[in-house]
């Protein structure tokens, strides 16, 4: 007996459409917002569904009296370090946690998971205290030693050592990419590899480090290229540290930029129509990177397919 679906199919397209009903209906009002001019908007009463004729001047004045642009670079840079550090880390230590056998490994990976449990948001101070001063545990360090006391007696005046990473590119995407979320994804896919594979590789004369640039690489790409866009879109929606890290607009990323974009005046409703446009001027880049590999972040995610 064939079973007749069509139930169950008209159900699921029907969800289907509502999902993405409701995934659009904010783009497509910000779309609408950013057509209008300020007086149009006002005159409007708020967000509504109308439809003007100034999206390109918006647009314009985003280019040309903001410094969104400089800040979209700004995202780039923090975004591609973010992502790159992360998956870097993860991919050498998960190697050495999987072909490495020891038996502290289960302590070091419970540890390293551990630091998920620690969003960046609860140590915003203590990590500010760090990038202010990275060399801040070389002080610590002189001071057990005695060395600090030694100097002092020698020099005649106390001497700290002082290095600042805020501001810089660095000092904001560091902190951000310390999370260990891609040991756990690419843990898991190393323990799907064949468990003869380092052995094979090993007979052939490959080192471990040959043996993980030749051989792992090349097998890991497709998780690779899927964490590496999920932690880019990660570094580049980050608000709260970018905006504590980078005092100065121009070492700040394009989220901070539009959050300050709104208007303070406390007798002036904010330019809306602005703050659209410059949304969607920012979402841009990820959301055409998402909607181009968007294939290859689903299949590097499904840890069941090499």
């Amino acid at each position: 007996m064939v079973e007749d679906t069509r139930g169950i199919d008209r159900t699921a397209f029907a969800i289907l459409i509502i999902g993405v009903a409701f995934i659009l209906a904010p783009i497509v009002i910000a779309f609408l917002t950013a057509s209008l001019s300020y007086e149009e908007f006002v005159s409007a009463g708020g967000i509504g569904l109308n439809v003007g004729s100034s999206f390109l001047d918006n647009m314009r004045r985003i280019v040309t009296e903001t410094q969104l642009p400089g800040q979209l670079w700004n995202s780039i840079v923090i975004s591609l370090l973010v992502a790159g550090i992360k998956c870097a880390f993860a991919f050498t230590a998960t190697f050495a946690l999987v072909f490495y056998e020891s038996r502290w490994n289960w302590i070091i990976f419970s540890l390293t998971i551990a630091t998920v449990m620690l969003p960046l948001e609860l140590l915003v101070i203590t990590t500010y205290q760090i990038v202010a001063n990275v060399a801040m545990p070389l002080n610590w360090l002189m001071q057990i030693t005695g060395l600090a006391w030694l100097a002092e007696e020698v020099v005649g005046a106390r001497h700290e050592f002082r290095l600042s990473l805020l501001d810089t590119y660095i000092g904001v995407a560091l902190p951000i990419a310390t999370s260990s979320t891609s040991v756990f994804i690419y843990r898991q896919f190393f323990l799907s590899l064949p468990k003869d594979l380092p052995r094979a590789a090993a007979m052939d004369g490959a080192s471990p480090f040959r043996f993980m640039i030749d051989i792992l690489l090349p097998l890991s790409w497709t998780p690779l290229v899927a964490t590496f866009m999920f932690w880019f879109i990660g570094g580049w929606t980050q608000y709260l540290w970018p905006l504590v890290a980078a005092a100065t607009p121009d070492a700040q990323p394009a989220v901070v930029g539009l959050a300050k974009l709104a208007n303070t005046e406390p007798d002036r409703i904010p330019d809306v129509p602005l703050l659209m446009a410059g949304a969607l001027f920012v979402s841009f880049i990820p959301v055409v990177l998402i909607g181009v590999m968007q294939r290859q972040i689903v299949r590097g995610l499904n840890l069941s397919e090499k």
